[in-house]
């Protein structure tokens, strides 16, 4: 079916609290297993038909920030969202108490009701209110954001529309860029402070609820940590800090070097990674579809049934375009048993890395999409980065096609990219970490945090009085910061794990690609350590691993910028 032909229909919460009522009894007073299990898997379908209203009204919301009618549908699910999270949260206790819990192990798995346990420690109906009024500011700052018309190069531009001047090769162009960006930032810089100020408090009164002293604790369950806690993520940083760090200030010595910038670099200076310019992808928006439809083709016969599903039922809106919101997602519709790409082309290389990343999560839902109950379709979000970001390597099969001359150059950033991005993303989990510790700070003390952080994890950028991101401001660009706390680690741990891949891709793409699709099989059934174990890889909790592919990138990135590398073509 295609996204168009998708039916919404706004939940009525009075039916679904009747039906599950209904199937709650069905479940609590069965007399035997069959029963039970009946009653379970109905109860994941209501659920999931649940979660695709919902998901198609985000969706189609995003896609059109100005269309009335699915926002009026989003603030909705803002406030009734939570009142469904109470209603599963009351099967989830029946779950996790009934008698028939063996049976329902052994045909399950017991991964379903350690998670269920967790989701039991974090909510209660008593933080309904919070996290109604939390959804609404999350939604304000989407929606300011997305709001953004920017006067540049004789039109307004968006945010999205506006990146590809940021990344110009021309100095006097990519500085104003971020100059124009940094001042939309910087005029709605109170509303910024105060949208993130009532988030931080509000989640911290949940917390206290909850009887927890913080959010970090609260936040740690709701990201459904099952098998790593905060200090595991501390020891991560220490080895961030150690093992990446050095490395990453050296590529950007040696980026000052080659493009004649001033070291330490601004970062609008950062942004530029060759003099001539940072590599583009060839041809059209059209073209790179085109190219990644070749790509999913040639690497196996399941993810070119996926990629020709995901075209014939128009399965991605890409294209950057007024009032659209901005970044990039992939979301699935339960009832339909397939996902949905949204992005923002702007013309750089981001594209390409939209059309493996965003499919990456994509393809992973198609291959789990029959596994049942849906609980069991998706790993927490760590690992599903696993499958996004190892993709993005995956898609060096078809760089030629991608970028023509600019092929060499855009390994080069892609891997050098991945390397310094770990430093950012730690930087980002740990200034959160410090502000939910510290919840009544003052916005100038966020800000203050920022700086002291950013001298720490990147050393090579110079921190000047420029407008927005000169005054440690530079973190209320990031949207998960505002609405998926605790997200951002996630993607530093994949990375990781992601770039474990790449080494062995060096040596055999075959074996990489079947220990790829070994961990995509087990889908949800396994924790994040057990799935990177599944693929014969180190726990990015091991220091070895980041030592690891710190030390193999870096003699990679020396051959590259040596001219030495050989075609990467889908012919």
């Amino acid at each position: 079916m295609k996204f168009s032909e998708m039916k919404y229909e706004r939940p009525n919460m009075e039916d679904i609290r009747i039906k599950a009522d209904e199937i709650k009894s069905s479940f609590a007073n069965a007399d035997d297993f069959e029963t039970a299990d009946k009653a379970f898997l109905a109860w994941d379908a209501m659920s999931g038909h649940v979660d695709t209203m919902m998901s198609l009204a985000y969706t189609r919301h995003s896609i059109d920030t100005n269309d009335s009618f699915y926002e009026k549908e989003v603030e909705f699910t803002d406030e009734i969202s939570p009142e469904f999270t109470e209603i599963q949260q009351s099967f989830s206790k029946l779950l996790v108490e009934s008698k028939f819990r063996p049976q329902l192990e052994k045909k399950y798995g017991t991964l379903l009701f350690k998670n269920a346990e967790i989701f039991l420690k974090a909510f209660s109906p008593e933080i309904i209110p919070e996290t109604q009024e939390t959804n609404k500011l999350e939604t304000a700052y989407q929606k300011l954001i997305a709001s953004a018309q920017i006067d540049f190069d004789g039109d307004k531009k968006t945010l999205s529309q506006l990146f590809p001047y940021k990344q110009s090769a021309d100095d006097g162009q990519r500085r104003a860029a971020w100059f124009v960006e940094g001042q939309f930032y910087k005029e709605h810089a109170d509303e910024l402070d105060d949208i993130f100020d009532k988030l931080v408090k509000l989640r911290h009164q949940k917390a206290l609820k909850l009887g927890y002293k913080n959010f970090v604790k609260l936040g740690y369950l709701q990201m459904n940590r099952n098998c790593y806690d905060e200090h595991d993520i501390e020891k991560f940083r220490k080895a961030v800090i150690k093992y990446i760090v050095p490395v990453a200030d050296k590529l950007y010595r040696e980026q000052a070097d080659r493009t004649g910038l001033p070291y330490p670099l601004t970062f609008a200076d950062a942004a530029l990674k060759f003099r001539d310019g940072n590599p583009k992808p060839q041809g059209s928006s059209k073209d790179i579809l085109k190219t990644g439809k070749k790509l999913y083709h040639k690497l196996s016969k399941e993810t070119a049934e996926f990629i020709d599903m995901m075209y014939e039922n128009d399965l991605m809106d890409v294209l950057s375009k007024k009032g659209k919101a901005g970044g990039g997602y992939c979301t699935q519709f339960a009832d339909h048993k397939v996902p949905f790409i949204f992005a923002n082309f702007n013309g750089t290389a981001d594209d390409v890395e939209v059309i493996t990343h965003e499919a990456g999560h994509a393809f992973a839902f198609y291959m789990a999409r029959n596994i049942i109950p849906s609980e069991n379709q998706s790993p927490t979000l760590e690992a599903c980065e696993v499958h996004s970001m190892t993709m993005e390597f995956f898609g060096w099969k078809c760089s030629d096609d991608f970028f023509g001359k600019d092929s060499e150059k855009f390994r080069y950033s892609h891997l050098s990219g991945a390397l310094t991005f770990i430093p950012y993303g730690t930087m980002v989990d740990h200034f959160q970490h410090i502000i939910y510790e510290n919840p009544f700070m003052t916005p100038q003390q966020r800000h203050n945090v920022w700086r002291e952080l950013t001298g720490i994890y990147m050393p090579w950028i110079k921190l000047d009085g420029s407008v927005f991101y000169g005054e440690g401001r530079g973190w209320q660009r990031q949207l998960h910061i505002y609405e998926n706390p605790f997200y951002y680690i996630d993607y530093c741990l994949a990375q990781t794990v992601a770039l474990e891949f790449w080494v062995i891709m060096q040596d055999s793409f075959k074996d990489a690609w079947e220990r790829y699709i070994k961990l995509v099989k087990k889908a949800g059934t396994q924790t994040f350590t057990q799935l990177v174990e599944t693929a014969g890889l180190l726990s990015p909790f091991d220091e070895n691993a980041l030592r690891k592919v710190a030390k193999k990138a870096e003699k990679q990135l020396e051959k590259i910028s040596g001219k030495h590398l050989s075609s990467n073509s889908c012919q």
